[in-house]
């Protein structure tokens, strides 16, 4: 479904990410992996021995416009094209308002927001120049709902869906889709910090009965990666099971 297409993934290296990384290749796509550090890059394209022709890591910060331009540019420099971009990367937190601090609500919004206004703005300039693209960015089920605490999280994610639909309409005309995937409780490390019972609380009210698994979520990924989605843009897709309904 991907073949011919070169597609960064931020976020690449573990859970969601990893998983899209994986299905990207599956299917033809070329993949540069994206994570914070290059010791977790190079772990996991040490997981992806097979793929070695059509794959490369690059580790920039997500809110520095020069090194994610630089990372962008050697991405297409060996693969020939910048087709996808997944804006994935992102981090949360369970703090309660009274005790969240400004550095801690701060780097939140740098890297599920900021990262993501960096990295589209650099993608997109790629695309323009091509003809077209496509960026699918990471949203989720409290950017809809909200949650009772971390609140600096649901922030980020309403201000991702905002975000995509503004830029789904103003880079139209230049050929470039963008789309939001929503995922609800899926089984990551994020969720696997999150305390038993509540986890398990939460899928109790999920209608098709249990959490999410990242393929599942990586499935909607390549759906909108793909020209199966030519048609498709300004959308921020539920994959969470009817989860809320």
């Amino acid at each position: 479904m991907l073949k011919g297409k070169t597609a960064v993934v931020t976020g690449g290296t573990r859970g969601i990410g990893f998983a899209i990384v994986k299905k990207y290749l599956e299917n033809g796509a070329n993949v540069a992996v994206s994570g914070s550090r290059q010791e977790t890059v190079e772990k996991a394209l040490a997981q992806l021995p097979e793929y070695q022709d059509r794959i490369m890591g690059i580790w920039p910060d997500l809110c520095s416009p020069k090194e994610v331009a630089a990372a962008f540019d050697s991405v297409k420099e060996r693969f020939g094209s910048l087709d996808i971009l997944v804006n994935n990367a992102g981090v949360s937190s369970r703090t309660s308002l009274y005790e969240y601090t400004l550095e801690e609500f701060t780097g939140i919004l740098d890297i599920n927001l900021k990262a993501i206004f960096v990295c589209s703005q650099a993608a997109a300039r790629h695309m323009k120049e091509q003809g077209g693209g496509t960026i699918i960015n990471a949203s989720s089920m409290v950017g809809e709902y909200g949650q009772p605490c971390g609140c600096a999280y649901p922030a980020t994610k309403f201000a991702v869906n905002g975000l995509t639909k503004s830029l789904a309409r103003e880079l139209a005309k230049d050929h470039i889709r963008v789309n939001a995937v929503a995922p609800g409780v899926t089984k990551t490390d994020m969720v696997a910090a999150l305390p038993k019972e509540m986890v398990e609380r939460i899928s109790a009210g999920i209608p098709l009965g249990r959490p999410g698994e990242p393929v599942d979520v990586a499935n909607a990924y390549l759906y909108l990666g793909s020209d199966m989605a030519s048609y498709v843009t300004g959308v921020v897709l539920r994959v969470d099971g009817a989860a809320m309904n």
